[in-house]
């Protein structure tokens, strides 16, 4: 069943035909190992609800478009949100992270609210997105920032970096600056015009409300989901009380998400190159173990979930043997749906016509990075 396919066809249809765009700051590559760093710099105040939402419920399938374009290329993620003064922040930033589960949880815990006056707090924001983010200094690294709003920034704040000067350092880090454009405000266009140019990226505008953000779904889904809940009982916990708590939190937040946002996920750990995951982040000691970044028998015991205290060294590794079994059975399940699905969304795409529409957040931001990454 299709749900609105207008935008979500756009974007596969046309986003995978077109060319790199030419731009002084990157060059193509065809590095296999290549990392890619994507920011999210979003204005949070109340007229960007319905935008919002949307990112929240289509972060997964742009991170799958990613994947598409590069399936080996290490994906970090940040997030930086903005308000104004005398809101409840000005600027709140989420780190450079390949985790992007955890990116995921602090993505859906933001709300709209405050603002009130146009001009925003646009300025502090970009600044730092470009001059405090961990971005990883090498020539292997793509790093690209969206900056999505509906308001300009502030130029009477004293005491800040301006837009020109920070474009300045955003050319020197090659780092790309795309602006999305919520709404059609005159003021807005002018400023998000010159910080794509300047940044050397690319200008969208898009209705206020984010768009007609769209839902595919597939006669595959249900089972998807449902395979998923069960690798999701592979993971072994352990740690620290903090970091067991921390990926309790990101599972239970994979738990909760729309079903649509389930199937993405899911997408996304089929589809990832190199080491299989269930959740991002680590604190999973069967993914760590496989992937050589942890000893059984280094772990403490107090580390260990408690159906695994106490237990010889040989008991512990039966455990831990039956769950990695299970999950390499169920990733193979995984993988033949995730294909029979992906066949399913091209043959439903190729049917659209090639004149619908594409104006919503997710498209552009895919149509965009498929451009900026090939």
């Amino acid at each position: 069943m299709v749900r609105s396919l207008r935008a979500f066809g756009k974007t596969l249809a046309a986003g995978l035909a077109v060319t790199a765009l030419a731009s002084p700051v990157f060059a193509a590559s065809n590095d296999q190992n290549q990392r890619i760093e994507v920011a999210f710099v979003l204005d949070t105040t109340g007229s960007m609800a319905g935008l919002i939402d949307g990112a929240k419920k289509k972060i997964w399938s742009i991170a799958n478009t990613i994947i598409d374009v590069n399936p080996d290329a290490d994906i970090r993620m940040a997030l930086v949100a903005y308000r104004d003064q005398g809101d409840e922040y000005v600027v709140k930033s989420y780190d450079m992270s390949a985790d992007v589960q955890g990116l995921y949880g602090k993505l859906i815990k933001l709300e709209a609210d405050g603002g009130g006056d146009t001009p925003e707090s646009v300025n502090e924001a970009l600044d730092e997105s470009v001059r405090k983010l961990q971005w990883t200094k090498n020539d292997n690294t793509r790093r690209i920032i969206f900056l999505v709003g509906d308001a300009p920034p502030h130029m009477d704040y004293p005491n800040t970096w301006q837009y020109p000067q920070i474009l300045k350092r955003a050319k020197e880090d090659k780092i790309t600056v795309n602006t999305i454009q919520a709404g059609d405000d005159p003021d807005t266009t002018k400023v998000w015009r010159e910080i794509a140019q300047l940044g050397h990226g690319r200008y969208i505008e898009i209705p206020q409300d984010g768009g007609n953000i769209t839902v595919m779904e597939t006669p595959f889904d249900n089972e998807i989901i449902v395979v998923q809940q069960n690798l999701d009982k592979t993971v072994i916990a352990y740690g620290s009380s903090k970091v067991q708590a921390e990926l309790f939190s990101k599972m239970d937040a994979k738990s909760a998400a729309p079903a649509a946002v389930k199937v993405d996920n899911s997408r996304y750990y089929s589809k990832k190159g190199g080491a299989k995951e269930v959740v991002t982040g680590g604190g999973d000691l069967v993914a760590d173990v496989q992937n050589g970044k942890q000893k059984l028998d280094a772990v403490k015991d107090e580390e260990l979930p408690e159906n695994m205290r106490g237990k010889s060294g040989q008991e512990k590794q039966a455990i831990l043997d039956r769950n990695a079994q299970e999950r390499m059975k169920l990733e193979g399940e995984m993988a033949g749906l995730i294909s029979k699905r992906d066949d399913y969304i091209a043959k439903k795409t190729a049917e659209l016509s090639k004149d619908s529409g594409g104006d919503s957040f997710d498209t552009v931001v895919k149509e965009t990075l498929v451009e900026q990454l090939k």
